[in-house]
């Protein structure tokens, strides 16, 4: 079994624990119920969605199936949802690129904000800055020593333009004064093998898609992207905290559950009320908690304040930055 199924089998065991969530349901899906995921297999975003398709599909006694549509910095998976029925028989496991990102990076998206409902939150946490092994790079000294050594000869892996896998990188670097190449993948999966290959320099990941490969030795931690340290991760420093120019950042990633406007307020609330069920059960937590994230737990109401905010936030680092692109 490989690394990210042993990973996505652990984090499916909550769906067996039903007979401890039992809930009112205010609404039943009538057909097969697909979850799209705007990336590869392998990364965050494709394991909440299998997290959450499992468990729907064993409370509703339906068939949930994922769907993965990667490519384009999750603006084609996105897309395909934004033109499905609003009838809540398709979902959208998605994050903070192209529900958040995507709406000022790219001159000619081809969804706009309202055009997508969102349900609810899945998880939150830090992004982590990863090198192979083999690397002589231990500390961010050393790393930005490292890029000023080979000024435009180092190459970084993203899990896809416009993805914060992507713009996480990029802020790090104009705060160093440094540059390497941009290498973009098709979801997390891709780039984590380009990785352990040796075949790119360093990547920005979500913690709780590389921790695995960080305990086995096969891709080293340089420094966590949160403003603190991370218990699962106690001897990785904060970014923030390791050179002065580097003092104000701070970057974390999350995840959510997503519908295309005009889904009934029904649907919505009873996703959202399974979905957080499912958040609550203890065996979540804590292995959200050893994959180095937490519940991202909120009403559909908060979940959308929270994506309006984020949103915002990105769309003045990405001003700033002067960064513009075209959706592929």
């Amino acid at each position: 079994m490989t690394l990210v199924n042993r990973r996505a089998a652990l984090l499916a065991a909550p769906a067996l624990l039903l007979a401890r969530t039992a809930s009112a349901q205010a609404w039943k899906p009538t057909q097969q119920v697909r979850i799209i995921v705007p990336a590869a297999p392998g990364g965050t975003t494709d394991i909440m969605g299998r997290l959450c398709a499992q468990y729907l599909q064993a409370r509703w006694g339906t068939p949930v199936v994922v769907e993965n549509r990667a490519g384009g910095g999750g603006t084609i998976g996105t897309m395909e949802m934004v033109r499905a029925r609003p009838d809540g028989h398709t979902l959208l496991s998605g994050n903070i690129g192209p529900q958040a990102i995507a709406y000022s990076l790219f001159r000619n998206l081809p969804y706009r904000a309202e055009q997508i409902l969102p349900v609810a939150g899945q998880i939150r946490g830090p992004n982590v800055l990863v090198v192979n092994a083999s690397t002589p790079v231990r500390t961010m000294a050393e790393f930005a020593a490292w890029l000023r050594a080979n000024p435009g000869k180092i190459s970084y892996a993203s899990t896809g333009v416009g993805q914060s896998t992507h713009l996480t990188p990029v802020w790090l670097l104009q705060l160093l004064n440094v540059e390497a190449i941009h290498v973009p993948f098709r979801g997390s999966g891709p780039a984590q093998v380009e990785m352990l290959a040796g075949n790119v320099g360093f990547l920005i990941d979500n913690l709780t898609g590389v921790i695995e490969h960080i305990r086995g030795g096969r891709l080293r931690a340089i420094a966590v992207t949160s403003a603190e340290r991370n218990a699962e991760l106690p001897d990785v420093p904060a970014v923030r905290e390791t050179l002065p120019e580097l003092a104000s950042f701070e970057v974390n990633t999350w995840f959510g559950m997503f519908a295309p406007a005009g889904t009934p307020a029904e649907v919505v609330r009873t996703v959202n009320a399974e979905i957080n069920t499912l958040l609550d059960l203890p065996e979540t937590r804590q292995r959200f908690q050893q994959l180095g994230g937490v519940p991202l737990r909120l009403s559909p109401e908060e979940f959308a304040t929270w994506v309006k905010a984020e949103t915002e936030k990105w769309a003045a680092v990405i001003k700033k930055e002067g960064l513009q692109l075209d959706a592929s």
